[in-house]
């Protein structure tokens, strides 16, 4: 993938060195769907960095002024025209705009150059900054899965069941 610059970022595939920056935010994932993707220390952050360099699937979102990875967005395409999106972000970074400036750099590049049809994301209920950003992104809410996932267990070693909502935008719809 070419480099994507916004005003403020640049969207780019993680390369070496982005290992401090991605152990930043992986370290103690805030949404309970990255819990999976937990960081123990900076060996580990330098596996991951070296696994999404091999891949469009995660796309770093640097800061243009310092070149920092401050989070990163993600798409996995669903064939023909379909792609799942999402973005992970630092903490210290929350509430500037950045998820919104990547993600909107994200979809113009899926829905011009990828030439998708419809973009969707599955956004926890408890995970309110993320639903807000679906929606100022123009996205639909198709449906609310109720107790659709677990990504922790309880102090029994039980399963802790999410309610999921899917949000939703088409081509035409973005281009509107």
């Amino acid at each position: 993938m070419d480099p994507i610059t916004t005003d403020r970022l640049i969207l780019r595939p993680f390369r070496e060195g982005d290992a401090p920056d991605l152990f930043a935010y992986l370290r103690h994932p805030r949404a309970s769907c990255f819990l999976s993707l937990k960081l123990d220390d900076l060996d580990a952050a330098a596996a991951e960095v070296e696994t999404r360099s091999r891949s469009d699937e995660h796309i770093a979102v640097c800061l243009r002024s310092t070149g920092r990875v401050i989070g990163d967005v993600f798409q996995v395409p669903e064939p023909p025209d379909t792609h799942t999106v999402g973005w992970n972000f630092n903490a210290d970074f929350a509430g500037a705009g950045y998820a919104a400036e990547a993600a909107r750099a994200l979809f113009d590049h899926l829905f011009t150059v990828k030439q998708a049809r419809r973009l969707y994301a599955y956004v926890e209920e408890t995970n309110v900054a993320s639903q807000r950003l679906c929606e100022r992104l123009g996205m639909r809410k198709e449906g609310l899965f109720v107790e659709f996932i677990s990504f922790k267990t309880d102090g029994d070693g039980h399963p802790v069941f999410e309610n999921t909502m899917q949000y939703a935008i088409l081509r035409k719809e973005w281009r509107a």
